[in-house]
């Protein structure tokens, strides 16, 4: 009778166990689901949907929009946002056409800059609108909200500086080859854009570096208490946001054809978006790279799939608008189970 019993208390327990599993995997378990649900319903709803073309029209859509969000995975693992990632995208993409159209006439002991330096000054542009975006949260003591907000304006004023209204077209050939090229079959964006996230993920998981960002964004404070010098890390992993926008948004201007003011302001909710979607906490210390591409995937079948199936622009907008509250309330949610299992 005594084993009777016991038996009968394991039974009890192991569909709790599988119960607490999956909702403390809620979060990652969602948002595939999502994708799943939305692929099947337009390969059913569409034949042209399901398709190894539009498959590849689906990462081409995204890669701008993944570069970008590698970045932002960081920052939004420390439990902070940066509200500036279009904005520097944006004055990127711009000015690596200003420097490129200069290249007529600013001389280095007359010598013209080549198309390599226009991209380094780019990226030492964005590089250092990063590091204001760092020292503003980490020395200041600027919510990094507030502070990101200021530099999208600051940006956006830099990009209309540069470019005056005007359209530029003229960008170096690397970046030409980057943004609009293809090898194989394959799009270099696509390419630069799997790099990344690949490069992204090994560092999250098998570098110090990775450790930390996870140890600050789950407990700040026992972050402190271990030695880790907090302010760098939330330093640098805005940098690295900026430095992953800008070479976002000058892979986009050559993917585009040109630069211009206001390119990529989409590429604001899009990048938050895929990140919060894929199901990384808005809290910090959970989620990932991993967790940012399946996100990606959510937002290209869901934009590339209304587009197959002729749904009204202005419902596209209120559909992808009701999957982000759905994913921040998962997001919420999940993280008060977790605390609850804490407790």
């Amino acid at each position: 009778m005594a084993t009777d019993g016991a038996a009968a208390r394991t039974d009890h327990k192991a569909p709790r166990g599988v119960g607490s599993f999956l909702r403390s995997q809620m979060r990652n378990i969602a948002p595939f689901l999502t994708l799943i649900f939305l692929s099947l319903f337009f390969a059913v709803a569409s034949p042209s949907f399901a398709t190894l073309d539009n498959l590849g029209n689906i990462l081409t859509q995204v890669s701008v929009t993944g570069i970008i969000a590698v970045g932002l995975t960081f920052v939004i693992l420390c439990a902070e946002i940066d509200l500036s990632i279009a904005s520097i995208a944006n004055v990127t993409g711009i000015a690596v056409a200003y420097f490129t159209l200069q290249e007529s006439y600013v001389n280095i002991a007359n010598v013209p800059l080549p198309g390599i330096a226009a991209i380094l000054l780019a990226i030492a542009l964005c590089a250092l609108l990063g590091a204001v975006n760092a020292f503003g949260l980490t020395v200041i003591g600027i919510p990094s909200f507030i502070m990101t907000l200021a530099m999208m304006q600051i940006a956006a004023g830099i990009s209309a500086l540069l470019v005056r209204g005007q359209i530029a077209y003229k960008v170096p050939p690397l970046i030409t080859t980057l943004g609009s090229g293809s090898i194989g079959g394959i799009p270099w964006i696509v390419i630069v854009a799997a790099i990344m996230l690949l490069g992204g993920h090994l560092v999250l998981t098998y570098t110090r570096f990775g450790r930390y960002v996870y140890m600050v964004g789950g407990n700040r404070e026992a972050a402190e208490f271990a030695g880790l010098n907090v302010k760098l890390i939330l330093g640098s992993v805005m940098v690295i946001s900026a430095v992953c926008s800008g070479i976002g948004g000058m892979l986009g201007v050559a993917h585009f054809g040109s630069a211009q003011q206001n390119e990529f302001d989409t590429y604001l909710l899009d990048s938050i978006a895929a990140v919060v979607v894929g199901g990384t906490s808005l809290f910090g210390g959970r989620g990932g790279i991993g967790n940012t591409i399946v996100g990606l995937f959510v937002l290209g079948v869901l934009n590339n799939g209304l587009d197959h199936v002729n749904i009204d622009s202005f419902l596209k907008i209120l559909i992808r608008g009701l999957i982000l509250l759905a994913a921040l309330v998962i997001n919420v949610y999940a993280q008060r189970l977790r605390e609850q299992t804490a407790e």
